[in-house]
């Protein structure tokens, strides 16, 4: 039982479970097939594990004396760059694809795939300071930074919206976190508003 404990908590076990998906994926794009049909998977594999870091604060909010979500709230900043990774893989897919830098940046014009490049430019320095040496240096601004995920998120929905031209899907991953979100800013509110009120029954 004990070795069992210490395996699910070895970060080691857990980046093997966060990248199992990617070995398929990276194996279809080495057997030299047509990459076309793993951008929407790379894509939506990024897309969940951001989803899912981004729903653990409210969750905890929620939940506050679960296990399983403190356990992956300490696990947060691998399930970010996660997300980045396969975002990564999306993008270097997606690109190979084309084929050309001029259909690259012929292609960007487009509002769907703007908004990609934008979640994805966004992701660049989150994922680079998510360790505990830029939480250490960057001190109160880390949080602040980490904040832009907020945008990221939106770009990815729209991202995915205009590209696939299909709500259902998309909205199946993003509304149970707008959700989660409006809880989190209702409960802060609430919360401030308590202190306020007790604020003003002491003076």
């Amino acid at each position: 039982m004990n070795k069992l404990k210490t395996l699910l908590n070895s970060p080691y076990a857990f980046w093997l479970l966060l990248a199992l998906p990617a070995f398929g994926l990276i194996n279809g794009a080495l057997a030299g097939g047509d990459l076309e049909p793993l951008l929407h998977p790379t894509g939506e594999f990024s897309a969940r594990f951001m989803i899912i870091a981004m729903m653990l604060t409210p969750l905890r909010m929620l939940f506050p004396k679960s296990g399983a979500v403190l356990w992956l709230m300490r696990r947060r900043r691998y399930l970010g760059v996660a997300a980045f990774g396969y975002a990564a893989l999306h993008t270097l897919y997606y690109v190979i694809d084309l084929g050309t830098l001029s259909a690259v940046v012929a292609d960007i014009t487009k509002f769907g795939i703007w908004t990609g490049w934008v979640a994805f430019v966004i992701f660049v320095p989150l994922a680079l300071t998510s360790n505990d040496a830029s939480v250490r240096k960057l001190r109160r601004s880390w949080k602040t930074l980490q904040r832009f995920v907020y945008p990221a998120a939106v770009a990815t929905l729209l991202h995915w919206l205009f590209v696939q031209n299909s709500f259902g899907p998309a909205l199946v991953h993003f509304v149970p976190l707008a959700a989660l979100e409006a809880y989190r800013i209702w409960k802060v509110m609430s919360v401030n508003r308590l202190a306020a009120a007790a604020s003003e029954t002491t003076s």
